[in-house]
C-alpha cells in the first residue's frame, strides 16, 4: 500500500489535517500509528480504507481492505452472527465460508453463545469484539485497527494481538493505532508519528531495530532455516535479523530474544513457510 502527498482537509479553507503525508508499507508489514489525539491519526486510516478522499495526492490499494472504526454502530438491526454473515458476502465469501468463519471468530473471542443476540443488546465490550471479527473474517490484504483494542478485556486483546501479527504473516499489510505503547512490541515492522502540523515521520521513540542484534544489546538467538532456491524472505522481518548463508540453502537468522518469538511465528506462518532447521541461543551469549 502506497501513500503519495497526501493531504486532507475539510472544506477548501478549513485547516490541513494531515499534509504532504508519505508512505509505503508491503506486504507482511505491521505498523504503528501513533500522535497525540486529534492529530490525524484516525483520518489518516480512513484514507488508507478508502472511506475518504484525500485532498491532494493518491492512496494505491494492493487489494481489499478491512477496517476497525474508533467507534463501532452498535444499533445496526442484525445480531452477531446474521451481521457477520453479511459482511463476509459483502466481502465475497461464499455463504458457507462466511457462517464458517463467523463462527470461528466468535468462538475465538468467547462470544459464541451470543451469536443469535442483536447488536443493540451487547454489551460495549461484546460489540467491540464484534467490530473486530467483522475486520477479520475475510482475511483482506490490508489490515486496518482504529484502537480496535479499547473495550476489549485482557483475553480478547492477546486474541487481537495474535490475529494482527497471523494476518502479517500471512503477508497482509498491517497499520493500527492504540495508545498503548507497548500493543504489538517487538512485532511491528515500523513505527510513525503524526505530528502536530499534519506531517507523518518515523516515530523515535519507537523501539524499532535498526538491523544490528548485537548493539541492541541483550541476548541473541540464532535461527536456522532452510531457504530454497527461489524462495525469498520478506524484506523487513520482526526484530530486523541479521542473515548469514550458511551450505546449502541454509540460512542463519540472528535476532535478539526479545524479538525470537515473532520471528519464528513469522517464518512459520509466512508463504511459503519456510522450514525451520534449529532454534539456540548464540554461543557467546551461554
Amino acid at each position: 500500500m502506497e501513500l503519495t502527498a497526501v493531504g486532507k482537509r475539510y472544506g477548501r479553507g478549513g485547516r490541513w489535517i494531515l499534509r504532504d503525508v508519505d508512505l509505503a508499507v508491503g506486504p507482511g508489514e505491521l505498523v504503528r500509528i501513533a500522535g497525540a489525539n486529534g492529530c490525524g491519526k484516525s483520518t489518516l486510516l480512513r484514507l488508507a480504507a478508502g472511506i475518504e478522499r484525500p485532498s491532494t495526492g493518491r492512496v494505491v490499494r494492493p487489494g481489499a481492505a478491512a477496517y476497525v472504526p474508533e467507534r463501532f454502530p452498535p444499533a445496526l438491526p442484525f445480531d452477531a452472527a446474521s451481521y457477520l454473515l453479511r459482511v463476509g458476502r459483502v466481502h465475497g465469501l461464499s455463504a458457507e465460508a462466511a457462517r464458517r468463519r463467523a463462527g470461528e471468530w466468535l468462538e475465538r473471542f468467547g462470544i459464541a453463545d451470543r451469536a443469535g443476540t442483536p447488536l443493540s443488546r451487547l454489551s460495549k465490550g461484546t460489540c467491540q469484539k464484534v467490530a473486530v471479527a467483522q475486520a477479520l473474517i475475510a482475511e483482506a490484504r490490508v489490515l486496518l485497527l482504529d484502537e480496535a483494542w479499547t473495550g476489549l478485556d485482557p483475553a480478547a486483546r492477546a486474541v487481537l494481538d495474535e490475529a494482527a501479527a497471523e494476518r502479517a504473516a500471512a503477508g497482509g499489510t498491517v497499520l493500527f493505532v492504540d495508545h498503548d505503547p507497548a500493543r504489538l512490541a517487538g512485532r511491528t515492522s515500523a513505527a510513525y508519528r503524526v505530528g502536530g502540523d499534519g506531517e507523518l515521520r518515523p516515530a523515535e521513540e519507537e523501539p524499532v531495530d535498526d538491523g544490528s542484534v548485537v548493539a541492541a544489546g541483550g541476548p541473541v538467538m540464532e535461527i536456522e532455516v532452510d531457504l530454497p532456491e527461489g524462495v525469498l524472505l520478506p524484506e523487513r522481518l520482526p526484530g530486523a535479523p541479521e542473515l548469514t548463508a550458511l551450505d546449502g540453502t541454509a540460512v542463519r537468522l540472528a535476532v535478539s530474544a526479545a524479538h525470537s518469538d515473532a520471528l519464528l511465528r513469522g517464518l512459520l506462518l509466512g508463504r511459503p513457510a519456510v522450514r525451520v532447521l534449529a532454534v539456540r541461543r548464540r554461543e557467546e551469549e551461554r
